[in-house]
């Protein structure tokens, strides 16, 4: 590396005291948390103050400048998408969530969001000075070009992706400053086994995949369930353009299934934004790093280029579903459980796609604590709820009674599908609201 940038290497607590009270931070997203930097600004919570920082679906055990911090006298997190931690200090008050798509997080950079340091977590520089953004590509390269201040964290456990033509690559040159030490082993993702339930809506949805379908999965059980599925079926040639890449694609890429080779654009590829898995999984993705095309927000959520994939499917999970279609995918009243995050984006995307289709999977009904049966397929979504997609995106919903298929028909028909897939304690008292509200 060339030798006028070593003066940039500064230690952590060096760095942190770049930031100001009054300044607004910016920390990431996902796999992409920088460490080091999140226990030096800690250390100075006594000295800081009015501190905002962005960031969120932090797979971090802990943010150490939230714990130095509870009053959140010096630091406030700012989140567009709650992860388990999050969720447990939201609970405390010590959150504020913003919503957002994220294909919208760009603009806002670009066009509204003042940053005054930006910390971009990095993979180790080769010899010529290049690090890569590893495990979560995010948006960091519209970040940096907003931010007054950059700060490189290297993490030596990140895998080195540079991504075709660079794509998930930055050089050292465009940091102000760099920090490196000693970092925990990268936070893993861990699956349950399936549930029956998982198991039938997973069944449902994978009798509807086609030869050649590109994928786009979300995180959680129906999703991973689906893959593994897929791993042991007769389909071919599938191909991966996904928000956030897991174990649900190594498993299909190890029994043969994941070619993309019927891709129209990033053929032989896997498009992603964010990585998450198990320690084999970042193992897995070092190892085929040539396959990989890590890209930011703008490429892979861009609705309008996920059309330009034939038979796009879009799979992702709801908390509730109302007879018209509409879903909450990210609440429990006015309780934020996660964010609306990418999954209107790869909905959109899936309904422009010729051949393509998107769906929601969510159990037909969930168990109160009291022991009794909720339907999670409503009249309507209740005040207080979030309605995370509109009717209009939603074109299949999967449940473990089969699959409604929702696209082109009128609000009264779309009620009818809604209601063959809804648990048949609740279909009468559904099909009484539906007379009622639609004659």
């Amino acid at each position: 590396m060339n030798s006028e940038y070593m003066s940039r290497f500064v230690t952590a607590e060096t760095a942190a005291k770049a930031v100001r009270s009054g300044d607004w931070v910016d920390f990431g997203f996902g796999t992409g948390f920088p460490e080091l930097m999140d226990k030096a600004l800690a250390a100075r919570a006594g000295e800081l103050t009015d501190v905002k920082i962005r960031g969120g679906l932090v797979y971090a055990p802990k943010i150490e400048l939230l714990e130095a911090d509870p009053e959140h006298k010096a630091f406030t997190w700012y989140s567009w998408h709650i992860g388990a931690y999050e969720r447990k200090k939201q609970a405390e008050g010590q959150i504020r969530f913003v919503p957002m798509l994220l294909r919208q997080v760009p603009f806002l950079y670009r066009q509204h969001y003042r940053v005054d340091v930006a910390v971009v977590p990095v993979s180790k520089p080769d010899a010529d000075g290049y690090c890569t953004f590893g495990a979560a590509n995010y948006c960091f390269r519209t970040i940096m070009k907003a931010a007054k201040t950059v700060i490189f964290e290297v993490n030596e456990h990140y895998p080195v992706i540079p991504g075709p033509e660079g794509s998930n690559r930055a050089h050292v040159s465009e940091a102000d400053l760099i920090v490196e030490g000693v970092h925990s082993p990268l936070p893993v993702q861990s699956y349950k086994a399936p549930t029956e339930t998982e198991i039938r809506i997973a069944e449902n949805v994978l009798a509807e995949i086609p030869d050649g379908a590109t994928l786009g999965l979300g995180v959680g059980g129906v999703p991973f369930t689906v893959a593994n599925m897929i791993a042991g079926s007769g389909l071919r040639d599938l191909g991966c353009h996904t928000g956030t890449i897991s174990d649900a694609y190594m498993a299909m890429f190890k029994a043969g299934k994941l070619t993309g080779a019927n891709k129209s654009f990033d053929r032989g590829l896997m498009t992603w934004n964010l990585a998450a898995g198990s320690s084999e999984f970042f193992d897995w993705l070092q190892d085929h790093a040539a396959l990989c095309r890590p890209d930011c927000l703008d490429y892979v959520h861009d609705p309008a280029r996920i059309g330009q994939l034939k038979n796009y499917v879009s799979i992702n999970g709801g908390v509730a579903m109302d007879l018209m279609g509409q879903e909450n995918a990210e609440t429990a009243g006015t309780r934020q459980l996660s964010g609306t995050g990418g999954q209107l984006d790869f909905l959109e995307g899936a309904f422009r796609s010729e051949g393509g289709r998107g769906y929601i999977c969510l159990a037909s009904a969930r168990k109160a604590k009291d022991g009794s049966l909720v339907s999670n397929i409503v009249p309507f979504i209740p005040a207080g709820c979030t309605t995370s997609a509109p009717r209009a995106m939603i074109e299949n919903v999967a449940t473990e009674y089969g699959v409604a298929h929702l696209t082109g028909k009128t609000v009264r028909e779309r009620a009818e599908e809604m209601i063959k897939v809804a648990h048949p304690q609740f279909r009468d008292e559904l099909r009484a609201y539906a007379e009622k509200a639609w004659k």
